[in-house]
């Protein structure tokens, strides 16, 4: 779209700005901003969607929950728990799912809009690490989104608790348990959030202030930032045909992208309202109020920290008294499971484009997202991650699979504490050498062409199949950048090494670097380099006795 080819609606709205605030030509300028299009860069917008969605049923959620642990006799439809002793919390949620209209609907929209809100940021930080998209001017960002998905797990348990019931009960406790076992503060921060030994009488009134104003309003303010800079910067669009680090193919913001937007978003409404409507989440009714003295069997907390509730349950018994008696004990049973999973992951998302970027001494801005399988040891790298977080979030229901198949719960945990170092360094090996297999795929393809389907017979007898240059868009997206690489012996001027890489850790740096980066599976020379040479791509050689047969049927 040209400059000059202005359309009407934009030119209208433009001129009614400009007439009074004088932004016209930022209002044409944007509106006619370029967005790539691939069906991945919807993930995150899933995310955005359900905060929106999450926004407006709590606001309907705050006129009628009453965030107060003061014990009444309950009166209200449900019959089974008629006459019993609660809180009102617990009765506020009970009246909103039984006694207003529209109540238990809007409860499950917002619990499903809950999760769906931390899976797709998750699943859309997944795609932003595997395609290198964090990579500069982007790292900014990123940590904005790893800080984002860290409040919203804070945001979560927070929301969680707030009925209540029986089973957000069990969770307190356990989040009771990690905070007191906090060297120096656990206890002093255990009676700030509970207002004196546990349970106490304020928690529910302060998780309610943190997930309804703080939490909330530091996202808002976050996830704007995010969009803005996302803005400035340009949104980052897959490897292709006419596609560089100095353009973007795509569709304009108007009228397309807002199109595709508001589609998208009714559809993830839509989903959010069928799920509330048909799939049942969070039956506080059945789970009763809250008492410490009771438990519920087989308990499990919202997806999204299954991990942590794993770690927990695979730790051993380790505990370390300082100084006899008289000194404190560091329940490690407790603090190892609750921060280290954690920090791991958190920090290593935070820490790993400053990483990647040491390592390679590639401070290039990048816009075009890498395919995964280029850089084949930030992926494995990833997968590992994924694995690690996912043994944690399956034993956290060790009890459930022990149950279910009939098998000793402690081999289970055993089982466990074997996979959660041995998983992880299989998903690493494996996932590294799809990666080169697919990259050797990419070189045969571009070296020898695709099969056409038509046979052809030589002179001498043999048949072959024709192989024809691949459509130009697909060898485009084919292409790739070598991964940088910084070598001890040519980073200084006439070959002698920098000050920086003489030392130890210099040293370390190139080794790494070279092991990271370089090219694996060069594109010039694919599997069976040579065939096809002397007839071209559209009749290639035949592949005689003791010769390479990948290319012929």
């Amino acid at each position: 779209m040209s400059v000059e080819s202005v359309p009407k609606p934009i030119a209208g709205a433009g001129n009614f700005v400009d007439d009074r605030l004088g932004a016209g030509n930022f209002l044409r300028r944007n509106l006619r901003k370029i967005f790539p299009d691939h069906w991945s860069f919807l993930l995150g917008e899933i995310a955005l969607y359900s905060f929106i969605i999450l926004l407006l049923t709590g606001t309907f959620l705050t006129l009628f929950f009453k965030p107060s642990m003061a014990h009444v006799e309950y009166a209200g439809s449900y019959d089974a728990l008629r006459g019993v002793m609660m809180s009102e919390a617990y009765a506020s949620s009970l009246s909103i799912s039984f006694d207003v209209r529209g109540g238990l609907l809007m409860r499950q929209m917002h619990h499903w809009a809950a999760l769906l809100f931390i899976g797709g940021m998750m699943i859309h930080a997944l795609r932003v690490f595997f395609t290198g998209a964090y990579r500069k001017p982007r790292e900014l960002n990123w940590l904005i989104g790893v800080l984002l998905l860290t409040l919203a797990l804070a945001e979560g348990l927070t929301g969680y608790s707030l009925p209540d019931d029986l089973l957000s009960g069990a969770g307190l406790r356990i989040t009771e348990g990690v905070a007191i076992s906090l060297p120096l503060v656990g206890t002093w921060i255990t009676f700030f959030l509970f207002g004196g030994e546990y349970p106490g009488e304020d928690v529910i009134s302060r998780f309610y202030s943190l997930h309804i104003l703080l939490i909330p309003g530091i996202l808002l303010a976050l996830i704007s930032a995010h969009m803005i800079l996302m803005w400035v910067q340009k949104h980052t669009q897959m490897s292709g045909k006419g596609r560089t680090n100095e353009n973007v193919v795509g569709s304009p913001f108007y009228p397309a992208f807002m199109i595709k937007a508001g589609a998208y978003f009714m559809f993830t409404f839509g989903v959010i309202a069928l799920l509330g409507t048909f799939a049942q989440i969070n039956p506080i009714w059945l789970f009763g109020p809250y008492t410490p003295a009771d438990i519920s069997a087989g308990s499990q907390p919202d997806f999204y920290m299954g991990f942590l509730e794993g770690s927990l349950r695979l730790m051993p018994a380790w505990e370390i008294n300082l100084f006899g008696q008289a000194g404190g004990t560091l329940a490690m049973s407790v603090l190892i499971p609750a921060l280290v999973p954690m920090g791991i992951i958190m920090t290593g998302l935070a820490l790993y484009p400053f990483i990647e970027q040491w390592v390679t001494g590639d401070r290039r801005e990048h816009h075009i997202a890498e395919r995964p399988r280029n850089n084949p040891h930030r992926t494995s790298i990833g997968m590992a991650a994924v694995t690690f977080y996912g043994v944690l979030w399956l034993l956290g229901a060790n009890d459930e699979i022990s149950a279910f198949f009939q098998v000793s719960l402690n081999w289970t945990t055993y089982i466990g504490r074997f996979l959660i170092i041995a998983g992880p360094v299989v998903a690493y090996i494996i996932t590294y050498r799809v990666c080169l297999g697919l990259q050797r795929s990419d070189a045969e393809i571009l070296s020898h062409g695709v099969e056409s389907g038509v046979i052809k017979r030589l002179p001498h007898g043999e048949y072959i199949e024709v192989h024809v240059p691949p459509h130009e868009a697909i060898a485009a997206h084919m292409r790739r950048e070598t991964v940088p690489v910084i070598t001890d012996g040519n980073t200084g001027r006439d070959g002698i090494p920098s000050k920086g890489m003489r030392g130890p850790l210099g040293r370390l740096r190139a080794r790494m670097s070279q092991a990271y980066g370089g090219e694996k599976i060069p594109l010039e020379a694919g599997h069976g380099d040579g065939h096809g040479d002397d007839h071209g791509h559209d009749e290639p050689a035949a592949v005689g006795k003791g010769e390479d047969r990948s290319l012929t049927r």
